[in-house]
């Protein structure tokens, strides 16, 4: 198997290993290693996507720009594609193959190699990973598919992107959130640090629910982590209670003042303490109270 992998040269030797991958490195590696046959001029119309392509929404404005580059530069580095039934699918590449097609190439320079699915799949990754980033839910997939498609363990998958444990674990996570957040993460209307506090929720109305007033409200992250750990103290049902001490009834008004307020509440010492980071987020505070301040 080493002699194996020896035969294939730098390139894809880096990909076999359980080191981190550079992907310039990599894709440089696969040019100067190419024999004359296998870098060719392909026409676009025989290209596919890659089936794995981690990447579900392109910057239009971003294609348009290197469009504008390859017309006066024309392609710099060659895709990367592997032969199917008919036709070329892609391995690495797709955002110069569709900014090709922008500015009205036919052809396109590609080097050919025989990948298997699950090099494909993480090639397609690397490449998105360090060029362009994927939002966190498509990387967030991206990931989970690859631990579900090999033997890879979650520390080898980190070491191999260059990631660190938690980050692999929390980014995964998301993958719990309700469709509608994950859908405002993809759109970048929630940032990955709002997302990560929100995927600590058990309760998708909740989650929902937050996420909207973090987008018209602002909400910040240390609110959200602050409703996260909150959840863990006991609820009580006035209904269903006849005698309550003050202590469960401070729990109990605790709770239905963070629920109105969106922020973590504590009553004790004949007095309620609610804190605020900002004069924006003291206003918001205020509002959810309908408290009205004149001037």
């Amino acid at each position: 198997m080493e002699t194996k992998r020896k035969a294939l040269g730098k390139g894809l030797e880096q990909l076999f290993s359980n080191e981190r991958i550079d992907f310039d490195n990599f894709e440089k590696g696969l040019v100067e290693e190419a024999k004359p046959n296998e870098i060719v001029e392909i026409s676009l119309d025989e290209i596919r996507s890659n089936p794995y392509q981690p990447r579900k929404i392109f910057d239009e404005e971003a294609l348009n720009e290197l469009a504008e580059s390859i017309k006066e530069h024309g392609i710099v580095q060659p895709i990367i594609v592997k032969k199917s039934i008919k036709g070329y699918e892609l391995v690495a590449g797709e955002r110069r193959t569709k900014a090709s097609r922008i500015a009205g190439l036919k052809t396109i320079p590609a080097i050919i190699k025989n990948f298997n699915d699950q090099e494909m799949m993480e090639i397609a990754l690397i490449e998105n990973i360090q060029r362009e980033n994927l939002n966190p839910i498509e990387e967030a997939m991206a990931y989970d598919n690859i631990l579900k498609s090999s033997n890879m363990t979650q520390d080898e998958l980190a070491k191999k992107f260059g990631k660190s444990r938690s980050y692999i674990t929390n980014i995964l996570g998301l993958l719990k959130l309700p469709e509608t957040t994950k859908k405002y993460v993809e759109e970048n209307k929630l940032t990955m640090s709002h997302a990560r506090a929100l995927s600590k929720l058990e309760d998708e109305e909740q989650i929902d629910r937050l996420a909207d007033k973090i987008i018209t409200e602002g909400l910040n992250v240390r609110t959200i982590e602050n409703i996260a750990r909150d959840e863990a103290l006991p609820k009580i049902n006035p209904q269903h209670t006849t005698k309550v001490s003050d202590s469960n009834k401070y729990i109990i008004y605790e709770n239905a003042l963070r629920e109105k307020t969106g922020t973590r509440v504590k009553i004790g010492n004949k007095k309620i303490e609610i804190p605020f980071n900002s004069t924006q987020e003291l206003e918001r505070i205020l509002e959810s109270l309908n408290i009205e301040i004149e001037g």
